[in-house]
């Protein structure tokens, strides 16, 4: 169960759910960290003309998610997502410095492989749940 402060204050709305069992649970925040780098590659790619604060600041999904009051607002979440923004920003960096006219090329060949991965990832989610794959535990 998140450690929710809300009924100290009512305004306080952050939950610290990397907290388990008075464990930081790393891997949370690893998979956050991984899962915003794209975007910040792929923001990136759209808008090259864009600032880099421009761009972090686009990034801010989790703020707007606590500024609304919708779903819960996890600061694990806020901290890793923008994280993996910020480093999927420099990544795009990196690679305009290093393959400068072919740095989109190669960016949009790793975009079809994330795409690709997600989709088998969908297609063994949905067969999980319609049954078709089984676990058997012995």
């Amino acid at each position: 169960m998140p450690n929710n402060n809300s009924t100290q204050n009512p305004s306080f709305r952050f939950t610290f759910v990397a907290n388990v069992n008075n464990q930081i649970d790393f891997n949370e925040i690893l998979y956050n960290v991984l899962a915003f780098n794209p975007f910040g590659i792929y923001i990136s790619m759209l808008k090259p003309n864009w600032s880099c604060l421009k761009k972090i600041a686009v990034m801010l999904f989790e703020e707007l998610q606590f500024i609304f009051a919708i779903g819960a607002s996890d600061i694990t979440d806020f901290m890793g997502n923008t994280l993996g923004g910020i480093m999927g920003v420099g990544v795009y960096i990196v690679f305009c410095k290093l393959f400068s006219t072919k740095a989109n090329k190669i960016l949009n060949v790793l975009a079809i492989g994330t795409i690709c991965i997600v989709a088998l990832l969908l297609l063994l989610i949905y067969l999980r749940i319609s049954g078709v794959i089984i676990y058997k535990v012995s």
